[in-house]
């Protein structure tokens, strides 16, 4: 697997519209996701979202019978599971340890790029990242599109 971690700077469209696109072409690719917060209330939030918004996303919150059969399970903390979800997507300022990408397909770190300390935080993973040896890619929304402006490691 391929260890490099993607840090998307969110500036013009919000989490509940950048998700869903991205969660759709992880899906598309077969990959298992674990969508990691810290505020249930933002978890409880973007389940509303998945289950509302455009398209559909068979999902769960982590805690139930059927964890293991979730295609996108949104946690507070590390899955059970994490080693049969190759995709790792980080939102809210989740806890995260750059040793958790290298054993997956794809890790991406979303922040606001309006909140102060959600950028400092992004900037020592981006570091931390970097010092473990593995791949940072560092991507900003320019006109409603992602475009590559960093990347390091690796």
């Amino acid at each position: 697997m391929s260890a490099e971690l993607g840090f998307y700077h969110l500036s013009e469209a919000p989490l509940e519209r950048v998700l869903p696109v991205m969660l759709a072409k992880s899906l598309e690719r077969g990959w298992r996701v674990e969508l990691r917060g810290r505020d249930p209330a933002l978890l409880a939030a973007l389940d509303q979202t998945l289950w509302s918004g455009e398209g559909f996303f068979p999902h769960g919150q982590a805690g139930g019978a059927q964890d293991h059969r979730q295609p996108v399970l949104l946690t507070a903390g590390p899955a059970e599971d994490a080693s049969s979800r190759p995709a790792l997507f980080l939102v809210d300022r989740a806890a995260f340890d750059p040793g958790e990408a290298a054993a997956r397909v794809r890790t991406v770190l979303l922040f606001d790029g309006h909140d102060a300390a959600a950028l400092e935080e992004a900037r020592a993973h981006w570091r931390a990242t970097v010092s473990a040896g593995l791949r940072a890619v560092y991507w900003a929304q320019e006109g409603g599109r992602w475009t590559r402006k960093a990347e390091s490691g690796g």
